[in-house]
């Protein structure tokens, strides 16, 4: 064939081809509400037309016999055939892994547990599933713990609410007997009322140091400290409130270990620490605060009690804001908690968070055993 009539076929090819492809696009558009199998089947009519009207008005060009003409079509017509066949075959697969998609994303804005189909039509959509139902997983573990945290706060309010109320209570009794001319000893009932307003500034004291822990606006100020000392400077200042229980209050461990350290925050949160263990325990018990190294280079600093343990399934929520557990530990850790407002572990917890540390707790015989792990070196960072 000459290149005039090469390129007499190709127009008339290009011609068809635009012509068909206008009205398969016409008719996909008219299609948009439809289902894609539909959709699918025009596409592959639309290439099976172009391609049989291209070779026909060519064919008619070269003057082609009728048998031969003949035979094109019935061939086109059958390979034509199968192609809308597979065509629609393949919209129905689409179509089914749309319609599961559809089925696990509606399951998974209902909080559902989402499984992903073994098969898919192709590895898009089964990427498309995975990734479904792994953020179903996630959703599940973040739904899990922001009911934790809601419980965690209804509780934290309750106690604060009942914590708050006795010591006012108790205040405003006290000012109106006084208001009332019916105290024998007034200097008696000032003591009293200035121990209740130091109890309610210790509990407000704890929710601002909780809340700038929870908002991340808790910042160190590192310095190199001693631990014995900040220590020892502790276990000196509640060995009265020790000693006025009858507890044997005492420091054991290394003497030379420095770290880098908040000595304020860190000096709380061993504070709490003891003070906690010391409101547990019943007369006549031991408590011991030591410092070792561990075998990583972390600074440990231990707080032990003999106050009778905690509830194995206690354990998980004792650093939890207002948990103070499903019964105290010994009746006079039931007195002391009065007027407490369960801030002093969590405090500790956040405390040591800021420090890229982590504080554990265990049972041991007896009692119950605080362990601090403090990096020697931490990145001079908030919560």
């Amino acid at each position: 064939m000459t290149l005039p009539g090469l390129v007499s076929v190709l127009v008339i090819a290009l011609a068809c081809a635009i012509i068909v492809g206008t009205l398969g696009l016409i008719g996909l558009r008219l299609l948009a509400r439809y289902s894609l199998v539909l959709q699918l089947v025009v596409v592959a009519l639309a290439t099976i037309v172009s391609v049989v009207s291209g070779m026909a008005a060519a064919a008619s060009l070269m003057y082609v016999s009728d048998h031969d003409l003949t035979v094109f079509y019935f061939v086109a017509g059958v390979t034509g055939s199968v192609s809308l066949l597979m065509a629609g075959l393949l919209g129905q697969w689409i179509a089914r892994d749309s319609r599961h998609l559809t089925l696990t994303a509606a399951s998974l804005g209902r909080g559902e547990p989402i499984t992903s189909a073994e098969r898919h039509s192709n590895t898009e959509f089964a990427a498309l599933a995975d990734q479904l139902t792994a953020t179903g997983e996630r959703l599940r573990e973040s739904r899990d713990r922001e009911g934790k945290i809601e419980s965690a706060r209804r509780e934290l309010v309750a106690w604060i609410s009942h914590d708050l109320r006795t010591p006012l209570a108790g205040i405003r009794a006290m000012a109106e007997a006084l208001e009332d001319d019916m105290v024998e000893d007034p200097i008696r009932y000032y003591g009293q009322i200035r121990g209740q307003v130091d109890r309610l500034n210790g509990m407000v004291d704890d929710l601002f140091e909780l809340s700038r822990i929870t908002s991340g606006t808790l910042r160190l100020n590192l310095a190199r400290v001693a631990l014995y000392d900040l220590i020892s400077d502790t276990v000196a200042d509640l060995g009265p409130v020790a000693r006025a229980k009858s507890l044997d209050l005492r420091f054991e461990g290394a003497m030379g270990l420095t770290i880098l350290a908040d000595p304020r925050e860190l000096a709380r949160a061993v504070g709490n620490l003891v003070m906690n263990a010391v409101q547990q325990s019943a007369p006549g018990g031991t408590i011991v605060v030591s410092v070792t190294e561990h075998a990583d280079g972390r600074a440990v600093i231990s707080v032990q009690d003999s106050a009778g343990g905690i509830d194995p399934a206690d354990l998980g929520r004792v650093f939890e804001p207002g948990w103070r557990g499903t019964e105290p530990r010994t009746p006079e850790a039931e007195s002391a908690s009065q007027g407490r407002a369960g801030l002093g572990l969590a405090i500790v917890d956040g405390i040591v968070a800021a420090h890229h540390g982590e504080v554990t707790v265990q049972n041991t015989p007896g009692g119950c055993r605080f362990d601090v792990l403090l990096p020697a070196h931490p990145e001079p960072a908030g919560v």
